[in-house]
């Protein structure tokens, strides 16, 4: 049983802090979010955007009647990408300091609500950069309110403390962690998911499997963080197929909404190591690499690596996915031949990686701000030839 991997006698934080309006017409609650804004006097927001789904998936016309209805002022940046960088994050800080903006509304995925965040920072801390956040040149104690109105159903950003974005001139993607980001309020709308792209659909809800993976295998594992894996693995085998067979189907996009939301709590919990700390060299260094696909692609073999340090936990929360396993190479290959029956059979090669990058993407790895604190809760020693193994088995 998994229980047997927790030591009952260290205290662990149990986190949930947001407030999430979920299920198919949330994004209707924003006029109540908006009243609430109104009455504490943050009549001025900066909207974070990409640049076309916040429209095309409706969500942008019920937010800028909620905002006109209740006499909030607004700026929208759209200049937001996929692995956000600081360069964006800039821009927007610098369109909200000048609009006199008091909150963020982020409308999409992960990476609007993490350059949101980011933005929120800065607006406490007008003398700083992006730049000053992510290479940890100060530690943020306040950011102006947020709310995260979510598009996707994987990152779980929408319901804590982190946010990632990416320094390109460095090939850095660090990963931060404060309070003071937590969204106020953040919406899970199925509704606004049934136009995700097949490819978006299989990478986000991989990505949910990937955080509660890490995080109910980390140093710092709770039994809620074990516990919700289990389920956020349940929900996804089951309903992620009935989503790629029909994008449209309302209960599948519900269930693996609720259990991305679930990933976002467990790993606020657990925290996250080797697959988020390995693939973020990955995209840092290829910036059109979707986070999700470079997680599928060394998901086996970190599996594999952290099998015998966790083995009854993974037994317990692979089952849904990998079958009944035993041994390191039954969990690696079980995880593996899922990803392949959900359209994810990729390796780095196919996306142009060669053995010639892995020195590079090891000391990407140990050098790039806050992934050696992943590092450093991973069940195993994080050695570098630990972690170029990883690389090589994932070529």
């Amino acid at each position: 049983m998994w229980e047997r991997d927790i030591n009952i006698h260290e205290v662990r934080e149990i986190r949930t802090r947001t407030t999430v309006y979920f299920g198919c017409g949330a994004i209707n609650k924003m006029e109540d979010i908006a009243k609430d804004f109104k009455s504490k006097g943050l009549d001025k927001v900066i909207v974070m955007s990409g640049r076309n789904a916040y429209k095309a998936t409706g969500a942008w016309d019920v937010v800028e009647k909620a905002l006109k209805n209740n006499g909030i002022a607004y700026i929208n940046y759209d200049g937001v990408t996929p692995n956000p960088t600081t360069i964006a994050v800039n821009e927007a800080a610098r369109l909200a300091k000048d609009f006199g903006a008091k909150a963020v509304i982020a409308i999409g995925g992960g990476s609007p609500t993490d350059a949101g965040k980011s933005v929120a920072i800065l607006l406490k801390y007008p003398d700083k950069t992006a730049n000053d956040i992510y290479e940890f040149t100060f530690s943020p104690t306040e950011a102006a309110p947020i709310v995260a109105i979510n598009l996707t159903h994987g990152t779980g950003t929408e319901t804590n403390r982190f946010a990632v974005v990416t320094i390109p001139e460095k090939d850095y993607k660090p990963a931060i962690a404060y309070d003071c980001i937590y969204p106020v309020y953040a919406i899970d709308d199925p509704a606004l998911m049934v136009k995700l792209s097949p490819k978006q659909t299989r990478y986000v809800s991989i990505d949910a499997v990937n955080h509660v993976v890490e995080a109910a295998t980390s140093k710092v594992a709770s039994p809620y963080a074990v516990t919700l894996a289990r389920e956020v693995i349940t929900l996804v085998a089951r309903y992620l197929p009935k989503a790629i067979e029909n994008p449209e189907d309302l209960e599948a996009r519900y269930y693996l909404a609720y259990a991305a939301m679930m990933g976002g709590v467990c790993f606020d919990n657990g925290l996250l190591h080797y697959t988020h700390a390995l693939e973020h060299p990955l995209s840092a260094v290829k910036h059109e690499l979707s986070h999700g696909l470079g997680l599928a692609i060394l998901l086996p073999a970190v599996v594999k690596n952290i099998f015998a340090a966790k083995a009854e936990t993974l037994k317990y929360i692979l089952e849904p996915i990998a079958g009944r396993v035993n041994t390191a190479e039954e969990a690696s290959k079980g995880v593996y031949e899922w990803l392949k029956s959900v359209g994810v059979p990729s390796k780095l090669k196919d996306e142009g990686f060669t053995e010639e990058d892995i020195p590079k993407l090891v000391n990407l790895a140990f050098t790039t701000p806050s992934l050696d604190g992943l590092l450093a809760i991973a069940p195993t020693e994080a050695t570098k030839e630990a972690v170029e193994e990883i690389y090589r088995n994932s070529l």
